[in-house]
């Protein structure tokens, strides 16, 4: 007896169901199910579709679990209901517009030339291409799913609420992460570091959140810009996974020139087991990396505390952010 063929077949056919999540994002299907609009004439028409195109859309939705169907109505799944109205407080539905943008579908396009050239093949507006409009969307489509890791980080600095800490947040993009420290500690002040271009979506969170006047800019490459120095906590977010091990020693350097006596590195990565094939979420990052960039990684808490170390960072300690499929290393001199 033949071996069950499916597996394959989902592999081959996932990019269909994918593309049908981006399309009932951009038409708010989810949203205007959810204010009241149950069959498809309805939808249709809240949408500015055509019922013969939203009663194949919702019944594959339907299908996949997003969407319920009780005779010609359709309803939200928890999920959907929780994740995906756009008037809802957990809304993540932006995040199409990154992770499905057309830099990021480019380099899966080829990606047998990136695994036979070990990075991507993608040149222009890429992930590590200076003052790249990618990270702009990014900082916007991608904040809302950062709202859980920045309030872990905040419930993991371990000062005490009213301290007068100094907090330096790398590659801030959104901003969030910062913003969350602020809003938990009232005097903190918060340097943040990035493009210029990307940096004015920092700000307007800033505003948005009531930090602005603690909410300081510091623009232009990580690499490059002078920190200054005496920070208490240094935000490093979703940023060493971009580059090879050895520049990640030479900034986790830089960055331990920049903390004060006492202070703390928290950094937030995908970081997989040591058998790099568990666990599924950080295991299976690095092929983003590879269609993405031209040397970067997902690494493990033994090659991230290698770093640290390397740095003279040499109290080091790794936390589980489960559910997130993320780990927070929190590091000392």
């Amino acid at each position: 007896m033949a071996p069950d063929l499916q597996p394959v077949w989902q592999l081959m056919t996932a990019f269909q169901m994918s593309a049908a999540y981006k399309a009932a994002v951009e038409l708010e299907l989810f949203t205007k199910i959810a204010e009241g609009n149950k069959t498809t004439a309805q939808i249709a028409a809240a949408t500015g579709a055509a019922e013969r195109g939203i009663r194949i859309l919702a019944d594959t939705l339907t299908v996949v679990g997003l969407l319920t169907k009780t005779g010609n109505e359709y309803g939200l799944s928890d999920v959907a209901a929780f994740f995906l109205d756009k008037n809802g407080p957990a809304y993540i539905g932006s995040a199409v517009e990154f992770l499905m943008g057309p830099t990021q579908m480019r380099g899966f396009a080829d990606l047998t030339n990136a695994v036979r050239q070990g990075g991507t093949t993608v040149t222009g507006d890429g992930s590590v291409d200076p003052e790249s409009p990618m990270w702009v969307t990014f900082a916007r489509a991608m904040a809302p799913l950062m709202f859980p890791a920045a309030e872990a980080i905040a419930a993991n600095i371990g000062f005490p609420s009213d301290a007068k800490i100094k907090v330096l947040d790398i590659a801030a993009g959104h901003g969030i992460f910062g913003i969350t420290v602020a809003k938990h500690f009232p005097n903190a002040e918060v340097y943040a570091v990035d493009w210029p271009n990307v940096l004015t979506v920092a700000t307007e969170n800033a505003e948005k959140f009531g930090v602005s006047d603690r909410h300081h800019l510091i623009p232009g490459s990580a690499f490059d810009v002078d920190f200054g120095d005496g920070y208490d906590v240094i935000l490093d977010t979703n940023f060493l996974h971009h580059f090879d091990v050895s520049t990640c020693e030479k900034f986790m350097t830089k960055l331990a020139g920049a903390l004060a006596d006492g202070g703390k590195i928290m950094t937030l990565e995908f970081v997989p087991n040591d058998d790099r094939i568990s666990p599924p979420a950080p295991a299976l990052f690095p092929l983003v990396m590879l269609a993405a960039t031209p040397a970067g990684d997902a690494y493990t808490y033994a090659e991230l505390k290698a770093m640290c170390e390397k740095a003279g960072l040499t109290r080091n300690e790794n936390i589980a952010l489960s559910p997130m499929p993320q780990n927070l290393i929190v590091s000392m001199k």
